[in-house]
């Protein structure tokens, strides 16, 4: 089998992760693993194993024929049978399905808004289903949405998966104090809702003087981020609540910490929770989207209604003060996300239904 993941950049988005972690883990699996980045590169570029194929194809536009006429050399010249896609670079590869007919296209779908899909709407997506032989859902109500809205019947579930990070030999430490760090990974979106966080980092101050927020994810520089950032300096918590941006080492971020949050407003099945997992971190998170399959309960983890600051804040304070009950929690958290979310547990599943597809195709 020979697979090619496309993602339009390797900026620290969850999809971009997953396209990375696709391309890696079947460089051990199948004849010929590739990678392509349509748009941007980006700190995940330092992810990518060095056996996997990779192509930067600098595209400027939506229809760009030199980035057209680099991808159909790379795919004939590598003799790819199925395009992975990943988010909206369906679009280049139902291009390069009309010059190479005989290629397959799976469609990965990684919409986070999973709350609001009535209005989700895109016409160009709904015509290149068409072409597409499989789509792969990163939770339930996507798979819905597919088999209502598109035309592809051959629509799967596939949960995220996490790939144990290459250790970064980076000596970068987190402000604050030892002991005393709860982290949040999560680009400055809107649907992220750090404004939570933050008004939950102004009440806890007050208890806990010592204790520091330290936020990782990637600024935009738009009115979201700059209000953040005021906001932490009008509450005066610029000695509590830390922006570091997008960072390339987070696992060695997460083992200086103490404590993990996610505080979204809407979610697939975030890889930031899976990650907080693999480090042993017990977590806080709002109740939205897939967050319950990993968080099935209050063993390995602590969930909270979406947007609700009292139960964010008692959620907090708890893990704060129950140092042994910390780490029961992250051991717990931990196994489950290597028993349901490693490598192995989905990767198999993967190739065994691209196998079912591609038989009769």
């Amino acid at each position: 089998m020979r697979i090619v993941q496309i993602i339009d950049s390797l900026e620290t988005g969850g999809a971009e992760r997953m396209a990375i972690n696709y391309a890696n883990a079947l460089s051990e699996k199948v004849e010929f693993s590739g990678l392509i980045a349509t748009r941007k590169e980006g700190l995940l570029l330092d992810y990518l194993d060095e056996k996997v194929a990779y192509l930067f194809l600098k595209k400027k536009s939506s229809i760009d024929p030199k980035a057209l006429s680099r991808i159909i050399s790379y795919l004939k010249g590598n003799k790819v049978e199925i395009i992975h896609a990943h988010s909206s670079s369906f679009f280049i590869a139902a291009l390069a399905k009309i010059f190479i007919p005989k290629i397959k296209i799976i469609w990965h779908d990684h919409f986070g808004i999973s709350q609001d899909l009535d209005s989700r709407k895109n016409l160009i997506l709904k015509i290149a289903s068409f072409l597409f032989l499989g789509i792969i859902s990163v939770n339930d109500y996507l798979k819905k949405w597919a088999l209502d809205y598109l035309h592809c019947p051959n629509v799967t579930y596939f949960p995220n998966f996490i790939l144990e990070s290459i250790d970064s030999s980076s000596n970068f430490k987190l402000k604050g104090i030892e002991g005393k760090r709860i982290i949040c990974v999560a680009n400055l979106r809107p649907q992220k809702n750090h404004e939570l966080l933050i008004n939950g980092a102004q009440m806890l101050h007050q208890k806990f003087p010592e204790w520091s927020f330290h936020l990782i994810g990637k600024d935009f520089y738009d009115d979201y981020s700059k209000n953040l950032v005021k906001k932490v300096n009008d509450l005066q918590l610029t000695e509590a609540v830390f922006f570091y941006g997008e960072m390339n080492n987070t696992q060695n971020l997460l083992k200086q910490s103490e404590i993990a949050v996610l505080t979204s407003r809407s979610e697939g099945l975030p890889l930031a929770v899976l990650e907080y997992g693999l480090s042993s971190l017990p977590v806080v998170a709002t109740d939205v989207g897939e967050v319950k399959k990993i968080i099935q309960s209050q063993q390995e983890g602590l969930l909270i209604e979406s947007n609700n600051l009292e139960q964010f804040v008692k959620a907090v304070e708890y893990l704060i003060e129950q140092e042994e009950t910390r780490k029961i929690i992250g051991k717990k958290l931990f196994s489950l996300v290597e028993q349901n979310f490693s490598e192995k547990s989905i990767l198999n599943g993967y190739i065994a239904w691209l196998e079912s597809l591609t038989t009769f195709a």
